[in-house]
């Protein structure tokens, strides 16, 4: 760990000399790792630098809500590496990467033009100590690992309450559907939490933002577990949403911080299946404990398990490129007293009110004018709700129809554990294949290229959901092995739901490469909104309309959601060409 805390001593030497930037130029392959010149230096500074960086897809580690990249476009400033650690503001901006492509308008005023000719942006240096790329592999693995955890933790918090309901109710002298809200309210917590840890993770760094919402996550668990009212218990479960959202917000970016976006695959498909896996584990772990030693104890177990990971958070060290390299910029003015060094964050930060405006609004802008972002947040929102359903939909049939205990009901989520397990397995295929799509596009694969995955795993959420009410009592009688059928419903859902959920969201991505903050909050919200309301009905629905035409209710909304990945594989390059903030 002694190379995560870095001197001055131990960085290499930067000049902050004025050296015209040369962008980067791939030079050549060797095993699969692009050779690039780095941008920076004059000519004796320009060396072949090996990297996994592919310049031409999205930089997830941007601060893209806190800085104003209509005045200053967009910069690589946070991925090149340079000999002198320097490059030239002037030619290191460029436009937002949409097909309108217009120049950034601090270069359209010859005025601020002339001045960004003086402005040196910091750039990390090859081998450099502070980079989180530079990192053991061993080390990037340990991150990502806590990271998927961390996620997991959180979204199993938000289900494990279900493991005891009936003895909640008793506790509270409630109905299912006020219970219910121990769901719903912690969700909710899930989407708005964002909206606030992604614009701070950006100011402060990420490694702020993992420790201190962790902390008070924890300290709202105990007012949970000693409740002596629903008003307590409900209050509470919004705030442990609220707090615990950040692992959420900061996962998917760590991750990609420590990764560079060519070797990422596998890390970020463990973090696309961990929002997933993270719920099934909480009717499993919550059923047996309420079962045995009490509901209040399901609260105890999510606290030991929320204080261990805060424990491992807590050994993140800032991976956030714009801030070490702000740091970097502040250090190095102090020193030299160069008042030109600086980042492009520094040079365009958003005001509270811009960045108020870009939190809050953009993202509903977007979802009203992008049908590409809405069609896909829907359907992500779907997958996500019918998780959520099946929790309740699940004890319906094993409880009230099969008669088993609590504990015995929860296990019959490792079927969707197994689902998800074969999602894991099938998305280093579904990478594989994306970059076949690229070489023979000749390295420049098209966004719609990511549908692969989400047309393949789309198909399997209306079979699973007709598998689970059609062989559900009363048209399948309990007895014997009976159970198999409803229960193995889990699989195919597991599998479609990664599926898609991994191929939409790098389709997000990589459609809106100059609005990615924007477009994921955006997902999030109605992702959250879905899940959230699910447990107010669905239990109300199975009873109401009986196992079978509950399940395919939702099996033909399913349906009918199913052509959207393969309308935007055939017609998404037209509808992109109609936006003014999609690529081109």
């Amino acid at each position: 760990m002694s190379q995560l805390h870095t001197t001055k001593s131990h960085l290499p030497h930067l000049h902050p000399t004025r050296s015209r930037n040369v962008p980067p130029l791939p030079v050549g392959e060797d095993d699969g790792a692009v050779v690039y010149i780095p941008e920076g230096g004059d000519s004796n500074d320009l060396t072949p630098q090996r990297t996994h960086h592919d310049f031409e897809r999205p930089d997830l580690s941007f601060p893209f809500q806190t800085t104003n990249i209509e005045e200053g476009g967009f910069t690589e400033e946070y991925r090149t590496v340079t000999r002198t650690g320097f490059m030239e503001a002037d030619t290191a901006l460029r436009p937002i990467p949409t097909h309108v492509s217009v120049k950034p308008l601090a270069l359209q005023d010859p005025e601020k033009a002339l001045s960004l000719k003086h402005k040196k942006l910091v750039t990390f240096v090859p081998d450099d100590p502070e980079d989180p790329r530079n990192h053991s592999n061993t080390w990037k693995w340990y991150v990502t690992a806590v990271c998927a955890m961390s996620v997991i933790e959180v979204a199993f918090a938000s289900a494990v309450v279900t493991g005891d309901f009936r003895d909640l109710e008793e506790e509270f002298h409630m109905g299912e559907v006020v219970i219910a809200l121990t769901v719903t309210l912690m969700v909710c917590g899930f989407g708005v939490g964002p909206l606030l840890w992604s614009p701070l993770s950006e100011l402060y760094g990420r490694q702020l933002c993992w420790i201190v919402p962790s902390i008070i996550y924890v300290i709202f668990i105990i007012p949970c577990a000693v409740a002596k009212n629903i008003q307590t218990l409900l209050i509470c479960r919004f705030l442990c949403g609220f707090f615990a959202s950040a692992p959420l917000t900061l996962a998917g970016g760590t991750i990609s911080d420590v990764w560079d976006n060519e070797e990422r695959g596998f890390a970020i498909a463990l973090f696309a299946a961990a929002p997933y896996g993270g719920p099934v584990l909480g009717p499993i772990v919550g059923g047996f404990v309420g079962e045995n030693v009490g509901w209040r104890w399901i609260f105890w177990v999510q606290l030991i398990f929320a204080g261990v990971m805060t424990i491992f958070k807590c050994t993140i060290p800032e991976t956030y490129a714009p801030r070490i390299l702000k740091l970097r910029a502040r250090r190095l003015r102090r020193e030299t007293g160069d008042r030109n060094i600086a980042t492009e964050q520094e040079l365009f930060g958003l005001s509270i009110s811009q960045m108020l405006v870009d939190t809050l609004l953009r993202p509903f802008a977007m979802l009203v004018t992008e049908p590409i972002l809405l069609l896909l947040s829907l359907y992500i929102a779907l997958i996500y709700g019918l998780l959520y359903a099946f929790f309740f939909s699940y004890p319906v049939v094993f409880s009230g129809n099969y008669g088993w205990d609590d504990g015995h009901v929860g296990l019959t989520f490792i079927s969707v554990w197994i689902g998800l397990g074969l999602a894991l397995v099938a998305t280093p295929q579904l990478e594989k294949n994306y970059r076949k799509r690229m070489a023979a596009k000749g390295g420049h694969a098209d966004p719609e290229d990511r549908l692969v995955g989400m047309m393949v795993g789309a198909i399997w959420v209306p079979i699973s959901l007709f598998i689970f009410g059609w062989t559900s009592p009363p048209y399948v009688k309990p007895g014997g092995g009976n159970w198999v059928g409803p229960v193995s419903s889990g699989i195919p859902f597991g599998f479609g739901m990664v599926t898609i959920y991994f191929s939409a969201n790098a389709y997000i991505i990589d459609a809106f490469p100059g609005y990615v903050a924007s477009a994921l909050a955006a997902k999030t919200v109605v992702r959250s909104g879905s899940g959230a309301a699910m447990p107010l009905f669905i239990t109300a629905m199975f009873h109401n309309l009986g196992n079978g035409w509950a399940a395919s209710t939702w099996a033909f909304i399913s349906l009918a959601m199913l052509p959207i990945p393969f309308l935007f594989y055939r017609y998404g390059r037209a509808i992109r060409a109609k936006s003014k903030r999609a690529v081109a």
